[in-house]
């Protein structure tokens, strides 16, 4: 591999996707506000297809897997964190040691990684192909088959009105179907049966909204067209006569060892029966009539959602405004909250190594949630909240990013209960107790929701401690808000935390 000139050029972004099936990367440079790809690289893997009985990647797909990303680090040696952005998918949600590997990832990488939902793939998939089609009007219904799952999206333009991902892909069907590389008409019934079953959990929702074109996006449709295309059945358009034709084509050859013969890659052989179908139930179940290939995906949705925070059209600030909406939010008291939490935090972040822009942001979303559990019931309102953001889909974040955000709203009032937190690691659970005090400070100090401005506070911080110097005789005029800092006090100090207040 020659070495790496590109990751020193000013204004790049690079987007991985790990993959059931395949690792992707993309590096792409910003001009002028638009998005210019430099380099896609991309390799086989079968995450998914490394997943033993007991639902743990085996020693042997993890060690393929971060040969690969030693690869792809290459090309992002010196590009700043929030210029990078690492997914992963189905493969990643189901592996009972995901977080072990994802560790691992992150050593070879340098980066970190996060993993995604399903709606959430789908969200970036559809923004990664709607950013790669004209901009016409009407609704697109969008469908992309990975190795462990299959997401289908329908939207307009660039906003995605409908949304799923199915528990179907080419890796886990080829596992189940085609794992002797035979192709028979009994095995690709069964496997199309099988997708189409998945597929009743939207069918009837998707034939409501209804679509006008249809656009395929990865490898499997892309692999789909060139068979065709190969074959002369069609010229770059996927039809229903044209699966018709290919599936007796198919079955006809009897076994993958023979898909060399109408194009189809090596390293995709064993994978393209289930992959077809997937793609032909979808056909038969959707009333598809024709679909085209795209080559955006979720890479390019990736780049094109790091471009819209540069921007200032993060998808999450959206996400955060419609919870408050849907559950009624007390939108002044929050604000008064926020603005409290983000005057203590402005004193202590440094101190307390919470001068990321990430650490800010999760405070934010935290003042202006922690009240949506009000919606179910007053008492435990904290809890009703917590698993609202924990079992919510949310646009925009990660798993791990939500499950960071229903902590500290489950945390923020009444006891301090620690144990939450123990599922990080020691760094992670330091820093979301800081960001938790933190915001518990807020509310505490917005107690009398007269959502006056933030005291003149002196504040100084160490390890386990901090110390906030109130105006003189301010005290007096608050006397409640004294008690609730006394019971603060001992709520922390069973934490071994130290919170000292004076004025």
């Amino acid at each position: 591999m020659p070495e790496a000139t590109t990751a020193t050029q000013p204004g790049l972004l690079a987007a991985i996707d790990l993959g059931s099936n395949s690792f992707h990367m993309v590096v792409a440079q910003l001009d002028h506000g638009e998005i210019r790809t430099l380099e896609r690289m991309g390799e086989k893997v079968q995450l998914g297809a490394g997943i033993d009985s007991d639902c743990r990647l085996t020693d042997e797909v993890q060690e393929r897997a971060l040969a690969c990303l030693g690869r792809f680090a290459q090309r992002l040696k010196c590009m700043p964190r929030e210029t990078v952005q690492v997914v992963g998918t189905n493969a990643l949600r189901v592996a009972r040691n995901a977080e072990q590997f994802m560790d691992r990832a992150e050593e070879a990488l340098g980066f970190p990684v996060a993993v995604i939902s399903g709606r959430e793939e789908a969200r970036l998939i559809y923004l990664g192909v709607s950013h790669t089609l004209s901009d016409d009007q009407g609704r697109r219904l969008v469908m992309d088959i990975g190795g462990g799952s299959s997401e289908l999206i329908i939207g307009e333009r660039f906003e995605a009105h409908a949304l799923d991902s199915l528990h179907m892909g080419c890796v886990s069907f080829r596992n189940l179907y085609f794992a002797d590389g035979r192709i028979t008409r009994r095995q690709m019934d069964r496997a199309i049966t099988h997708a189409a079953q998945e597929l009743l959990h939207i069918r009837e929702r998707f034939l409501a909204l209804g679509w006008s074109s249809a656009v395929g996006s990865s490898g499997s449709v892309k692999a789909i067209v060139n068979a065709l295309t190969n074959l002369r059945i069609t010229d770059g358009v996927i039809t229903m006569k044209a699966m018709k034709e290919l599936r007796t084509r198919l079955i006809d050859m009897g076994h993958t060892d023979r898909l060399a013969d109408i194009g189809v890659r090596e390293d995709r052989q064993s994978i393209f029966p289930a992959g077809f179908a997937i793609l032909m139930a979808a056909f038969e179940s959707l009333n598809i009539d024709e679909m085209t290939y795209a080559d955006g995906a979720l890479r390019e949705g990736l780049l094109y959602d790091m471009l819209g925070r540069i921007q200032h059209e993060d998808v999450r600030e959206r996400t955060i405004q419609a919870l408050q909406e849907r559950y009624h939010v007390d939108i002044p008291q929050s604000r008064a909250v926020e603005n409290t939490a983000i005057a203590i935090w402005g004193q202590v972040a440094a101190d307390w190594g919470l001068a990321a822009g990430d650490d800010e942001d999760l405070l934010r979303w935290a003042c202006r949630l922690h009240e949506i559990g009000l919606t179910i019931a007053s008492s435990q309102y904290h809890k009703h909240g917590a698993y609202l953001l924990q079992y919510s889909d949310l646009p925009g974040f990660s798993q791990q990013l939500q499950y960071d955000l229903a902590k500290l709203v489950r945390v923020h009032r009444r006891k301090f209960v620690a144990s939450v937190f123990d599922d990080s690691d020691p760094a992670e659970t330091r820093r979301l107790k800081r960001l938790c005090i933190i915001l518990r400070l807020g509310v505490l100090l917005q107690h009398a929701r007269r959502q006056e401005p933030p005291p003149e506070m002196q504040i100084c911080v160490a390890n386990c401690a901090m110390t906030i110097q109130f105006p003189q005789g301010w005290f007096a005029a608050h006397p409640l808000t004294l008690a609730d800092l006394k019971d603060e006090r001992n709520y922390l100090s069973r934490d071994d935390f130290t919170l000292t207040v004076a004025d």
